[in-house]
């Protein structure tokens, strides 16, 4: 690992002033479980390390009977898995967070972290950068191994996929992301703060170098049923190799408004609008989730080696809307 300036600010103010306007000039640590091993593997290597764990600021989680549940960036996966509160108002979530990784990442792992998290793309791990490109300007993903690679949004350059777990459940339940930076606060949808970058000088998150993640908004439930299903190589130490979200919106047993969202299948959590199509005015039975399974993969393309994520993607579509139901 790379020599760094360490400090530790009280106050957003502060933190924000030590970051630079550049991603090499600073980072923020938080539980540190993915900027830690980009550093010692020499992927990203800051001149500052700005540690935001003193900042109370970014802590605590609430739910108000209007806004929703507020959960703090620096909240643990495991609190909120374990917090009663949520537990009852908003049981997916629970249920979701207390899946992710093992306990030892859990512990340690920030909302606002896993949120931010890098791709877990190996040729990014490796130091080819973000969009894998070798020194003709060909993608290295295409020619290579790319079997836990992107299905969807793959029309290139970027070929990753999303590593957050929690994102795309957020985004079906409509969540935004607080952020605070040297010109102030903004409020962004967190369908809109990640991005598929086209250059390498672009990154996956709507955040710039001298902004942090305070906090994450997610509206009442407000009676909609929702569900996530992952497929995994094992249930623990493990991201998924596909997973869905989804929250349907009842009118009697017919489904008036849904939202499905898939993870780890494209460079973004990906938002299937066939397949809520698929979904709205009809009652859901095996074979209506199975048609929007159909239609949330109906336009995915395999790179070679990855086409066995497109029926898992299906399955875990299908699963969720029957497991929301």
């Amino acid at each position: 690992m790379r020599a760094f300036e360490y400090a530790s600010p009280s106050s957003t103010d502060q933190a924000v002033r030590l970051l630079g306007n550049s991603w090499d000039d600073a980072a923020p640590l938080a539980g540190g479980t993915d900027l830690l091993s980009l550093m010692k593997d020499d992927v990203v290597a800051p001149k500052r390390l700005v540690n935001i764990k003193d900042i109370a600021g970014l802590r605590g989680l609430s739910i108000d009977a209007k806004q929703g549940l507020r959960i703090g960036a620096l909240v643990t996966i495991q609190e909120l898995a374990d917090n009663p509160k949520v537990a009852h108002a908003y049981p997916v979530i629970s249920k979701t967070a207390g899946e992710i990784a093992g306990p030892q990442i859990r512990n340690m792992a920030t909302i606002g972290g896993n949120l931010c998290q890098r791709p877990r793309c190996w040729y990014y791990r490796s130091g080819h950068g973000l969009l894998a490109m070798d020194h003709q300007g060909k993608s290295l993903v295409t020619g290579g191994d790319n079997r836990y690679h992107a299905i969807l949004g793959n029309d290139g350059p970027a070929f990753f996929v999303s590593p957050s777990t929690l994102a795309p459940l957020f985004i079906a339940l409509r969540a935004t992301v607080r952020l605070v930076g040297p010109a102030g606060k903004r409020e962004v949808p967190l369908e809109k703060f990640f991005l598929i970058p086209k250059s390498a000088n672009e990154r996956e998150h709507d955040l710039k170098p001298n902004e942090i993640v305070t906090e994450v908004i997610v509206p009442l439930l407000a009676g909609a049923k929702a569900a996530t299903y992952e497929v995994r190589h094992k249930e623990a130490m493990e991201w998924p190799l596909a997973l869905a979200s989804v929250a349907l919106n009842m009118k009697g047993k017919t489904v008036s408004s849904a939202r499905v969202l898939m993870g780890h299948v494209a460079p973004v959590p990906w938002r299937s609008t066939e397949a809520e199509a698929a979904l709205v005015g009809k009652t859901i039975t095996e074979e209506v989730a199975q048609a929007a399974g159909n239609a949330a993969v109906a336009k995915a393309k395999s790179l070679g080696h990855n086409g066995y994520k497109i029926q898992i993607a299906r399955v875990a579509v299908k699963r969720a809307i029957l497991a929301a139901v």
